[in-house]
């Protein structure tokens, strides 16, 4: 069943449902399977995501100090998508060379995310498509710390 979600709950519940299959040993698709992947990168989700009646609806917010672990994990998808069509072009490159300075693949996604977050917003923020350049601006900045 291919996963085609409507709205944030659609979204969310996809997460917690993927989990739920992990947490049965049940097959995955091969798209669950990238959700998983990612579910398991990251522990401290997990008691949150066997509870969806607590997680569907919630709001967590920058301004509370809050991290939403959905669109965290969202991004975290979206860079892998990113990774496998070298979109935008220079990605995979700047991933290569951030893997390469921080030894971890979870952390350089966690910079990449970093950029990808920012780019996103200020592509909303300003009523436009996000600015792949800034992003890559962004990634190559992170290499030169």
């Amino acid at each position: 069943m291919p996963i085609q979600p409507d709205t944030r709950a659609d979204m969310r519940r996809t997460f917690t449902e993927v989990w739920r299959k992990l947490e049965a040993n049940e097959p995955l698709s091969a798209l669950e399977q990238i959700i998983a992947d990612t579910i398991r990168m990251h522990p401290e989700y997990q008691t949150l995501l066997a509870q969806p009646d607590q997680s569907l609806d919630k709001d967590w917010t920058p301004e509370g100090g809050q991290t939403n672990p959905f669109l965290h994990m969202g991004l975290h998808i979206a860079i892998r998508e990113q990774l496998s069509i070298d979109r935008p072009p220079g990605v995979k490159a700047a991933h290569a060379a951030l893997l390469k300075q921080t030894g971890d693949a979870h952390a350089a996604e966690h910079v990449m995310l970093e950029c990808l977050a920012e780019t996103l917003w200020r592509g909303q923020r300003e009523g436009r498509l996000p600015d792949d350049q800034a992003y890559l601006d962004c990634l190559r900045a992170q290499l030169r710390k």
